[in-house]
């Protein structure tokens, strides 16, 4: 009779980060008409581009940026880290949102991607934005 070998168990870390959900980015929107049909909306004050996506209102994160944020955070680069740890993930735009909204002037010109947040969702960013030391 063979003796087999003791099965190894990986350590805790290990099966610790095979548990944890991975952060990636969602495919885009479809492109829909419905889903391409931009407004402008008053937010805060300021006209923000928008679309109605699956019902829901979403706002331009670029431009919202740019708007009420880029004098209280470093970059955008800091605004996604923040909404991954808020655990919000931004809607990413198809291809003819972003042409719609670089032709609004909502981003750059050169942009070729942009994401997208419900007012609830950037009214969270906004308040970890503005209370977090």
């Amino acid at each position: 009779m063979m003796n087999s070998p003791p099965t190894q168990v990986p350590p805790t870390s290990v099966l610790y980060k095979l548990d944890k959900v991975a952060y990636s980015t969602p495919p885009p929107v479809s492109s829909d008409p419905a889903n391409n049909e931009c407004k402008l909306i008053e937010y805060r004050g300021a006209k923000v581009a928008s679309f109605t996506i699956a019902g829901d209102l979403m706002i331009c994160l670029p431009q919202a940026f740019d708007l009420f944020l880029r004098h209280l955070v470093g970059g955008l680069h800091t605004v996604y880290t923040k909404l991954k740890r808020l655990n919000i993930i931004p809607v990413v735009c198809n291809v003819e949102q972003v042409r719609i909204l670089r032709g609004l002037g909502a981003i750059q010109p050169g942009v070729n991607r942009c994401k997208l947040l419900t007012r609830k969702e950037f009214d969270i960013l906004y308040e970890d934005c503005t209370t977090a030391r």
